[in-house]
């Protein structure tokens, strides 16, 4: 990966990002000894403008900044560092220099059990629930969805929130292995649900262009 060092007396921005949340916790300015370092130590380190030395975010409160990777930008003089933190990263005891909580939004687990399952039909170990749905092939991974979909709907009409949530929970989960044996993913079905939320969305002629009725 090439830097161009030579802008800003030898500094180059360095955009800090959760790995996981996505979520932009602070920015920082590296030399070349201080990118060098980051990679060496997995930590990451800037160079203070105000001390007029090297810096490893951490060294003092122990919030390290653990490295996961580095992204160059197409002018090749700003960086995505994404990491994961540890503790609150601004020195004034805040999740992020901008006062923000660091949470993950939940959705972005679904992406992440899709990564999964996607796996396991990849490796299918033995021992694995999903493996065997995969296993037990398509007939029987749609009934099963139909059972958990059953399920839902009997806590919905006659159960707790509690148990609406976790029989949900089971249906989206078998859903996802559903999708996965199709050879799709559930952004598929995000993607179908942003078309139709936009106002100028055609039911009529999207059904028409699905089942190949259009010119």
């Amino acid at each position: 990966m090439t830097i161009d060092f030579t802008k800003n007396n030898g500094l180059v921005p360095a955009i800090i990002q959760d790995a996981d949340t996505k979520n932009v916790l602070m920015l920082g300015y590296m030399n070349q000894e201080a990118y060098d370092k980051t990679f060496a130590t997995k930590r990451v380190t800037f160079w203070s403008r105000s001390r007029n030395c090297l810096w490893t975010k951490g060294e003092t409160s122990g919030n390290y900044l653990n490295l996961v990777d580095i992204k160059n930008d197409c002018d090749n003089d700003t960086l995505l560092v994404r990491v994961h933190p540890d503790g609150p990263t601004c020195h004034t005891g805040t999740d992020t220099c901008w006062g923000e909580d660091n949470q993950q939004n939940p959705l972005l687990f679904l992406s992440f059990l899709q990564d999964f399952i996607n796996k396991r039909h990849e490796e299918m170990p033995e021992g694995s629930y999903t493996t065997k749905l995969f296993k037990d092939g398509l007939n029987k991974m749609a009934q099963k969805f139909g059972e958990e979909a059953l399920e839902t709907v009997i806590e919905a009409t006659n159960g707790t929130d509690e148990k609406l949530v976790y029989e949900a929970s089971d249906m989206l989960y078998h859903l996802i292995v559903l999708l996965t044996s199709k050879g799709l993913r559930i952004e598929d079905v995000a993607r179908e649900l942003q078309m139709r939320h936009d106002p100028n969305w055609d039911k009529q002629r999207r059904m028409a262009k699905s089942q190949g009725k259009m010119e």
